[in-house]
């Protein structure tokens, strides 16, 4: 009798556990879900400019998300890798000053200062470059809005100072966005 009762003890805590599995996948994914809504904020340009001009970036560094409008108000939402610490970033106004395509990277003087052992320079096209295909140079000496080979640092604070985005990303915003686009960083 005892062994009987040990297995349907054993099988309720069988079921019970079958339960948690089946479960548990849809709960995870019910908050990975709930963090990536909650993690993309969608601002309206009015609120940050007075015109569209030649167009809108706003680069939120706490949800992780660049927007960008052209001239005619069309919108595209796009997931960035942002600043390791807000000491690390600018925030407020500047503008698009120029463009790149496979653009040569070298660090900063306080990059190689933390970093002494980085290369003085990658070139463009290098698998090893930080900037990836496309670059946009900011009016702030050394900030970009840039690619990235590193897919993982896409959602996350990671960067030096500047903004990345998967490389097909940045490679679509390059095309959409001329020199003279309004910038914010938030």
């Amino acid at each position: 009798m005892t062994s009987l009762r040990n297995n349907k003890i054993n099988r309720r805590r069988l079921l019970g556990l079958a339960a948690v599995a089946l479960a548990a996948p849809s709960v995870v994914r019910a908050e990975v879900i709930r963090r990536n809504i909650s993690s993309f904020r969608v601002h309206e340009w009015q609120d940050h400019f007075d015109t569209l001009g030649k167009g809108i970036i706003i680069s939120d560094t706490e949800t992780r998300a660049l927007q960008h409008w052209t001239a005619d108000g069309s919108m595209r939402i796009y997931p960035t890798s942002v600043p390791l610490t807000a000491e690390l970033t600018k925030r407020g106004y500047t503008e698009v000053v120029e463009k790149r395509k496979n653009p040569s990277w070298a660090p900063t003087p306080s990059m190689r200062e933390r970093n002494p052992e980085w290369p003085a320079r990658v070139e463009g096209g290098d698998p090893a470059n930080p900037l990836g295909t496309r670059a946009l140079y900011l009016s702030w000496q050394y900030y970009r809005i840039h690619g990235t080979q590193d897919t993982r640092k896409i959602g996350r604070r990671s960067s030096n100072g500047c903004i990345g985005l998967f490389n097909e990303q940045v490679e679509e915003l390059y095309e959409r966005v001329p020199v003279g686009t309004q910038v914010k960083l938030i």
